[in-house]
């Protein structure tokens, strides 16, 4: 049983590709994104430039340090966009760690059970009031 240690994070798809296990998470990640209606493909307009993107690989792993999953995820650099010409506000929805320290001190001062969950692919329920462009990702059919 491979180790997280003993196994390299591509830092390309040019490189994630030469490994099965790679191609499948890309290929969970392109199936999420679709299932979740993330994207359209359309012609780019006139006048308008693709947002460039980035494929990103991680592997997840077990308490004992053994591989659990290969992790492929796509991400935009929107660090490239210009507000209040390519957006007009940007903020993510996760509680800050304050927060979290609260929900924990008061749950154990009223003797509460918690659960711990999540929630896959969570970023992808909302909806952007503009409209961003990008090129097809790498690995997209």
């Amino acid at each position: 049983m491979a180790n997280v240690n003993e196994v390299k994070e591509p830092l390309t798809y040019k490189e994630a590709k030469q490994h099965s296990k790679w191609l499948l998470a890309i290929e969970k990640e392109i199936q999420a994104l679709e299932l979740n209606n993330t994207w359209e493909i359309v012609d780019l307009p006139p006048g308008h430039k693709p947002i460039a993107y980035k494929w990103v690989y991680k592997i997840k792993s077990k308490p004992d340090g053994s591989i659990d999953k290969y992790k492929a995820r796509l991400v935009v650099k929107g660090y490239n966009q210009i507000e209040d010409l390519d957006y007009f506000d940007s903020f993510s929805l996760v509680a800050k760690l304050v927060t979290v320290r609260l929900v924990l001190a008061i749950a154990t001062s009223k003797g509460w059970l918690l659960h711990q969950m999540n929630i896959n692919n969570a970023f992808f329920h909302d909806f952007l009031n503009e409209e961003i462009y990008m090129s097809l990702p790498e690995g997209y059919r």
